[in-house]
């Protein structure tokens, strides 16, 4: 009977003895287990795609897809716009705030 007392019970085997997180797959790339659930499709620039070559200030329905509704620039990595034509986008909506085409900010 003092053989009985004396030893411990075994550690239950499993995640919850092991600590959190000691059973769960590592994060990693994509690739590997317990990355990322779904797939992302690249952004593709709206104006390559359709070769849009000007993009004109007095366009306002085409700036408004590109604006947010406080009236924000929405940025590239957002929209999926490449480097030179959200340049020229940028420069376009200023022009359309300057002469009142589009808003600064909305209001309250």
């Amino acid at each position: 009977m003092s053989d009985e007392t004396t030893q411990k019970a075994p550690a239950a085997s499993g995640p919850r003895s092991a600590g959190p997180g000691a059973g769960a797959p590592a994060s990693g790339p994509a690739g590997a287990p317990g990355g990322r659930k779904f797939f992302r499709r690249k952004k593709v620039c709206k104006f390559c795609t359709e070769k849009i070559d000007a993009i004109s200030y007095r366009d306002v329905n085409l700036l408004k897809q590109f604006v947010a509704e406080r009236g924000k620039i929405v940025p590239r990595r957002l929209t999926g716009v490449c480097t030179t034509h959200q340049r020229r986008l940028t420069r376009a909506i200023k022009q359309a705030r300057n002469i009142a085409l589009l808003p600064f900010a909305v209001k309250y």
